[in-house]
């Protein structure tokens, strides 16, 4: 299941008090102060992971604390500073401080690190000040967790296209198929192999009409599309509600556009499924008419064009990550 959402509540540890000492002998029979001072809170820290693939596990864990830090001792002693407290996300996460509204990082690159909650001061021992103080309160926070896949390819559609199909027959990731709509209702990440290499496909939830402005969850689904390089839209070319394959695909490339043009720009690859169907092949003469580019017919259920269709994806992701270098030259 992913869970791309979660509250969570974080607070660095208490600072150690400082030590309230004297130091006698007979030399020495006021004597002299010699606390040290207490140790640091330990810190909480958010790291991304390569691990990780959802949030469900700070969905049911939301409170983190940094570890106290130890007290002062006498003789001049510091104390120990308390444990970091690290808290592991997916890549593609947003850390978001929930009392200002403000991003606090986007982990969008491996091993990337972030201090949300800072520690408190170990107090001061008597060695330097008469009076011992004790250890500051470390900070504390509420922050939200929004995650973005990290994927090269994503798969678009309405529901009921084909999706889930298409990435179960070309990679590992086994979505729920079914002959109705709405059987995928999260993204779904599949690795997919092409040769001696392999790109990370995820499969998206069908939108529908309104999909930009938060209907059927679309506004969720459509983030999750903002870090691809290339979006596959595949289009059902025997559609089961009488309607044309030209019409279904300038509804979802509207829903696109009126979501974010930096979305409806990114390159395209067309696909038309379900070519085991029927009357498909007729729809596909009118629908590729009218596109500009090329379309791939395919059918994901029986694999019949599938594989070129793989290399068609894995060239067009391979084409847009070398072509800032290219621009750079």
């Amino acid at each position: 299941m992913l869970i791309d959402h979660a509250k969570i509540y974080v607070s660095g540890g208490k600072g150690g008090d400082g030590c309230q000492s004297l130091f006698k002998d007979i030399f020495h029979r006021k004597g002299i102060p010699d606390g040290g001072d207490g140790g640091a809170g330990g810190d909480v820290i958010i790291e991304s992971s390569p691990n990780l693939h959802t949030l469900l596990d700070l969905k049911y864990k939301q409170h983190h604390s940094g570890g106290a830090g130890v007290c002062g001792g006498s003789n001049k002693k510091f104390g120990r500073r308390g444990k970091d407290c690290v808290i592991k996300v997916p890549v593609g996460t947003i850390v978001i401080d929930a009392g200002t509204d403000m991003v606090v990082r986007d982990l969008d690159a491996i091993g990337e690190r972030v201090i949300v909650a800072r520690g408190g001061a170990g107090g001061i021992g008597s060695a330097k000040k008469r009076e011992a103080e004790p250890g500051a309160p470390g900070e504390a926070k509420t922050l939200i967790l929004e995650l973005k896949l990290v994927a090269d390819a994503g798969i678009i559609g309405l529901p009921n296209a084909g999706k889930s199909t298409l990435i179960s027959r070309i990679s590992k990731c086994h979505s729920r198929v079914a002959a109705y709509p709405f059987t995928t209702r999260t993204p779904q990440l599949g690795v997919v192999s092409f040769h001696e290499n392999t790109f990370v496909a995820a499969d998206m939830p069908g939108l529908i009409e309104g999909a930009h402005a938060g209907k059927g969850l679309g506004d969720r689904f459509l983030r999750h599309i903002e870090r691809t390089s290339v979006l596959v839209h595949i289009v059902d070319m025997v559609p089961v509600d009488g309607t044309h394959p030209d019409e279904n695909y300038a509804r979802l490339e509207k829903e696109l556009y009126a979501y974010s043009e930096d979305v409806y720009n990114k390159p395209r690859i067309i696909v038309a499924n379900k070519m085991d169907m029927p009357g498909a092949k007729e729809n596909l003469e009118k629908f590729s008419a009218g596109q500009k580019e090329k379309v791939w017919a395919i059918s994901a259920l029986t694999g019949e064009g599938v594989r070129e269709l793989v290399g068609a994806i894995y060239r067009k992701i391979k084409d847009v990550k070398e072509a800032p270098e290219e621009n750079n030259d």
